[in-house]
């Protein structure tokens, strides 16, 4: 036997034999609200704080009709008939599939994903690779626009991490606002290192 299995056995017959469970960890939302609409204008709130956009379609608007005047609102002009969105949701018709490699993604300007849920507490949107497919396309897009079922939303992340939606995928990834970095004066900088911008369209699965 070697030395390493020596001390590991030892190790092992030293071990008290006692039941020590893991704690109950609070979840420290009892201030939060705990009904879905005020989670969802907490959630728009602090999506707002983080560079994000809260766009609710307006009455009998069609989510397509609602990403296509958020991002007009947002480039200053319609969206132009040669922008390349790839759709992964329904809701919006796209031309181009998210399929294959990253590298076949590098050119899209728009990608739109429903996400797993959201965190009203950081204004995060959670995704794993069922929504995504290719997982780095929520970071090569120049725009990424989000469908989001407000009954979908926690208070916060420790509610995130009891969910099993963490815990059984086999990636899972929170997005809180664009891509953002900041030089130490301070001077702030969206979309350096990822997406542009970052709308959220509330949409009932």
């Amino acid at each position: 036997m070697s030395n390493r299995a020596d001390i590991i056995a030892a190790v092992r017959a030293a071990k008290p034999a006692i039941d020590a469970p893991a704690p109950t960890v609070p979840s420290y939302d009892e201030a939060y609200p705990q009904d879905q609409g005020g989670l969802a204008a907490l959630f728009a709130e602090r999506l707002g704080i983080m560079g994000g956009t809260w766009h609710a379609p307006t009455a009998n608007q069609s989510v397509d009709d609602a990403l296509r005047e958020a991002l007009a609102d947002k480039l200053g002009e319609p969206l132009a008939a040669d922008v390349v969105i790839a759709s992964h949701v329904p809701e919006v018709t796209g031309n181009r599939k998210i399929e294959g490699n990253a590298e076949d993604l590098h050119d899209i300007d728009i990608a739109v994903l429903r996400a797993r849920f959201g965190v009203a507490e950081t204004g995060s949107v959670c995704f794993t690779e069922a929504e995504l497919t290719v997982n780095a396309v929520a970071y090569l897009a120049q725009h990424l626009v989000v469908l989001l079922d407000p009954a979908e939303i926690v208070t916060n992340l420790h509610r995130a991490y009891q969910r099993h939606d963490t815990t059984t995928a086999r990636y899972t990834v929170f997005h809180t606002g664009p891509s953002a970095t900041a030089d130490i004066e301070g001077v702030l900088v969206r979309g350096a290192q990822g997406v542009r911008s970052l709308t959220v369209i509330p949409a009932a699965e």
